[in-house]
């Protein structure tokens, strides 16, 4: 039955034996069975937009890891596509959006309600996993948060400390915030979207927010977190949210109550010891192991598993990486990731 299915009992805020257990970009470049559906599909956006394909890459995982969660296989830029932005991917850069800069670049943005007409393969892919996935693997939607969609919209691509997107913040707020606005409203359509075609859970990626200070932080991390959490658990009663304010610090104190969400995930900036005392007294966290471990592996990887899930054991905790597994890391780390976790505190 769905209620015993261990994430959303710890969304609920049980607090498990043994952690459940995904991975952030557990459908990725570091699989060889990955790597070879992506060159079936011949672009990483065909990948995107070809439901069999992206349900593929998404149930690989689960095949071999037996994780307990599935993500849905797609990307945070396909919003802005939808909005009528140009999206191109650079092969061993990453991906180029056509940029906004000025109120013209904003005022050709098209209205939140079109976004369907192209995001319809990703929800088809939505209802394929519901079908395929294993009875007992929860299914997890995402989305980009605003200000993190926002800085690719105006910098046309990832850059290291999001200036582009600072420079119009503190430049035109007005024209900044009418952005933040367009693309949460767009958030929650597409999220909404996922939930009616199967997600059992939704989570927020904000991959920049450790770049806000201050009331900016509030405004545009906190804020609209909030409204689209609030309006997914209005449409969709007891949807679970995840939040991720990545490099938030000591921001993540509260983010729960401020904004609603079920479970803060956390990035390895923090210390787990500090974090169960700080942010799991509020609820379910998800976290926290680098990613680099899952390069390197050995007994680093399994005591720094081990230290993790004790840290957490005492309240609702998701086992998950502080950020997503890279291309570099060795299949084998993340099978003994997973048996460590699996088999106890020692």
């Amino acid at each position: 039955m769905t209620t015993q299915k261990t994430i959303l009992r710890a969304l609920a805020g049980e607090t498990l034996p043994v952690p459940p257990i995904w991975m952030m970009r557990q459908a990725g470049r570091y699989l060889p069975e990955y790597r070879a559906t992506r060159a079936k599909a011949g672009d990483f956006l065909s990948l995107c937009y070809t439901p069999d394909l992206a349900a593929e890459v998404t149930l690989q995982p689960i095949r071999r890891y037996g994780f307990d969660a599935a993500i849905l296989f797609a990307d945070i830029l396909l919003i802005p596509q939808a909005l009528g932005m140009d999206l191109w991917f650079v092969t061993g850069e990453g991906p180029r959006l056509s940029t906004i800069t000025g109120q013209a670049d904003f005022d050709a943005l098209k209205p939140v309600d079109a976004i369907h007409d192209r995001l319809g393969p990703v929800y088809e892919t939505v209802k394929i996993l519901t079908r395929e996935l294993p009875a007992e693997t929860t299914l997890i939607g995402f989305a980009g948060a605003p200000w993190t969609v926002a800085t690719y919209m105006i910098a046309g691509r990832g850059t290291p400390d999001q200036a582009p997107a600072h420079a119009l913040k503190d430049g035109n707020r007005e024209l900044f915030a009418a952005l933040i606005e367009r693309v949460t409203a767009a958030t929650i359509e597409y999220l909404s979207a996922q939930i009616e075609a199967g997600a059992e859970v939704v989570k927020i990626f904000d991959s920049w927010a450790g770049s806000l200070k201050g009331a900016d932080f509030q405004d545009f991390c906190v804020e609209p977190c909030r409204q689209i959490t609030a309006a997914l658990k209005e449409r969709h009663p007891g949807i679970p949210v995840i939040g991720f304010p990545r490099e938030a610090g000591t921001a993540y104190v509260g983010f729960a109550a401020a904004t609603g969400v079920d479970c803060v995930a956390l990035d390895n900036s923090v210390d787990a010891v500090w974090a169960a005392g700080h942010v799991q007294v509020d609820g379910c966290v998800q976290g926290n192991l680098a990613s680099s471990h899952m390069v390197t592996g050995g007994q680093a990887l399994v005591d720094e598993t081990r230290r993790i899930v004790e840290a957490f054991s005492s309240g609702p905790h998701i086992f998950n990486l502080g950020h997503g597994i890279t291309p570099d890391a060795d299949p084998d780390n993340v099978a003994l990731m997973i048996e460590t976790v699996r088999s106890g505190r020692s």
